[in-house]
């Protein structure tokens, strides 16, 4: 099995969020070929504007391992990561991070920012961008889509 195995796992993840009716964006974490954490966007479930899918993803990692340093992990994450969530890679020591879409608007790996390989921090994050991005974004698009189409029918029916 190659690794879109994890980014398909990672995908489910983002189904899951949007069923919620949260922005649909998830991600796992793989140790050793392993899966060991998993995560998806909650910021509105939990009122939380730190609940992001790589968050709660790198929290449960740490968790599991018993300490915030990943060393040997890699994050799949459908959307590009913001900068919280990129700081918090950087932090946690992340060695690898593939991004399925990436985020021109707010992206903090590659687009806007890209502070996962800013050599002025401790610590840089090897970055592959580009697996599953098709299926990524029409998720994200979906979801964007709809939102959209509710809000206008709820401007009608005013």
């Amino acid at each position: 099995m190659g690794y879109n195995k994890y980014m398909k796992e990672a995908l489910r993840e983002a189904e899951i969020a949007g069923s919620l009716g949260e922005v649909p964006i998830g991600a796992v974490i793989v140790r050793d070929g392993e899966i060991i954490a998993r995560g998806h966007n909650l910021t509105e479930t939990t009122h939380d504007p730190t609940a992001h899918a790589e968050m709660i993803a790198i929290r449960q990692a740490a968790q599991k391992l018993g300490g915030w340093r990943l060393p040997g992990c890699e994050m799949y994450v459908t959307c590009e990561p913001c900068t919280m969530c990129a700081g918090a890679l950087v932090w946690s020591r992340m060695e690898k991070l593939h991004i399925a879409t990436m985020d021109p608007k707010a992206g903090a790996c590659g687009s806007v920012y890209d502070v996962v390989r800013d050599r002025r921090l401790n610590h840089c994050v090897e970055v592959e961008t580009g697996m599953m991005a098709e299926e990524a974004s029409t998720l994200l698009k979906s979801f964007f889509s709809e939102l959209r189409a509710k809000r206008k029918n709820n401007r009608r029916t005013r």
